[in-house]
């Protein structure tokens, strides 16, 4: 199916994505979008023939674990409500701990890599299958970008999506800001990537901005898409027309004419990648195992124990794991307290409100110490509970605001300080 030039729709940017000319598609997240009411804007471009595609981040398909039943339940549930041709995830793990390693559930927040070996590859190809069985429409899974590698990978990430489509018959979302992100950060090819996937299976492209800071590449989405990210377009698109591409841009998001120049940058490097194409695109088959094989429990065991300690390390204040690079693993672990700091002012943006200038210091420092296991709404409501047990915020006005949001919100008395004990105790844990 040929899906065109999209952009991600936003709550943010409705009108603007709505008034945008040439607009043929739009990729909503999924977990945004209430099965019992959609957005108007979303209605409006559905009824004027515009497909709306919902894009997953949290089923964590590369983690240890079996996709979770609910959460597959509700993506499918949107991708029906929306009538939507196809629904997207990514290939990243989100989560991890719990039964299978005896220990606290983690939650990173944010999409982390998978490390690219056969034990992994194994664990992704049969949650994938899971998952394909579970959603009535076509899935497709995105690369994703990253700020860490992991030590002794088996494959490359183009024989990694090579092997994962042969065996599991996924498409591919690629974004082409996340293999420029591989190259800067983990000195990965671009052009080398493109060889070496499948490029018959992209479903569709994304095309975001990012920005660099002390030699990393940070894949904000809230940039302009850069010279180096399109030369990357122009890259794939000399290989194959892929039927959708989208501009991603998910915060400081500029006036509609802004979005409207990217778009038609974008369409101009599309136009120009196609007119100067000379040459066949160059394909390395990867050395796969065929076969629809089920990884055996000690499999997923392994992986479960390598991912908590990489999660711990970069959320609870744990050990960097053998063979990671430590800056690299401190860089990351500032970006991931850095995001979740936002997206908390998102969800609940009374606490900056209340809090003012000393709102982003204050959560970092309960960050540092208190990882999150319950997804972001629950991590404010945490985040308030945590201040409050330390008396603060220290102006009494602000602590009674504080106290009646937490209140209207938990339907509970103010937490004492024996919740305070308790917490510290779950913290000590989690850090072992």
């Amino acid at each position: 199916m040929r899906l065109g030039i999209g952009i991600g729709w936003r709550p943010e940017i409705a009108d603007a994505v709505e008034a945008l000319p040439g607009i043929d598609w739009v990729e909503a997240v999924a977990e945004n979008i209430c099965t019992g009411h959609l957005p108007d804007s979303l209605v409006r471009l559905r009824e004027r023939g515009v497909t709306v595609v919902p894009h997953g981040v949290s089923l964590g398909l590369g983690g240890a674990d079996r996709p979770d039943p609910g959460r597959l339940a509700d993506l499918a549930a949107r991708a029906e409500l929306l009538s939507a041709p196809l629904v997207t995830e990514h290939i990243a793990f989100v989560r991890a701990g719990g039964p299978r390693t005896s220990s606290p559930g983690l939650e990173a927040g944010h999409l982390l890599p998978v490390p690219r070996t056969r034990d992994a590859l194994d664990v992704l190809c049969e949650n994938v299958r899971i998952a394909q069985e579970s959603l009535p429409v076509p899935l497709a899974l995105e690369n994703i970008a990253a700020l860490i590698s992991w030590p002794d990978e088996e494959l490359t990430e183009g024989q990694f999506l090579a092997e994962l489509v042969e065996r599991t018959g996924v498409r591919l979302l690629i974004d082409v800001a996340n293999l420029h992100t591989n190259h800067v950060n983990r000195g990965e090819d671009p052009a080398t990537a493109l060889d070496e996937l499948p490029v018959e299976a992209i479903a569709y492209v994304h095309v975001a901005g990012g920005v660099e800071k002390d030699g990393v590449w940070h894949d904000t989405h809230a940039h302009p898409v850069t010279g180096p990210v399109l030369d990357v377009l122009a890259e794939l698109r000399s290989r194959v027309d892929p039927p959708g591409v989208l501009l991603e841009r998910d915060d400081d998001f500029p006036p509609a004419e802004g979005l409207a120049g990217e778009l038609d940058t974008i369409r101009a490097t599309l136009n120009r990648a196609a007119v100067d194409t000379k040459r066949p695109a160059p394909r390395v088959r990867p050395s796969a195992r065929s076969g629809a094989s089920t990884p055996p429990d000690v499999t997923r065991d392994r992986l479960a124990a390598a991912q908590t300690g990489l999660l711990s390390a970069l959320v609870a204040g744990g050990p960097a794991p053998q063979g990671f690079d430590r800056r690299r693993i401190g860089v990351q672990s500032r970006a991931l307290a850095a995001k979740r700091a936002g997206v908390v002012a998102k969800v609940a943006p009374e606490l900056p409100e209340i809090l003012g200038t000393g709102y982003r210091d204050a959560f970092l420092s309960y960050a540092a110490t208190r990882p999150m296991s319950a997804g972001y709404r629950r991590d404010a409501m945490d985040f308030a509970e945590d201040l409050l047990i330390a008396g603060r915020p220290a102006d009494d006005a602000a602590r009674r605001r504080l106290t009646h949001w937490w209140q209207d919100r938990a339907g509970a008395r103010p937490p004492r300080r024996t919740t305070r004990l308790v917490r510290a105790a779950r913290v000590a844990l989690i850090g072992r």
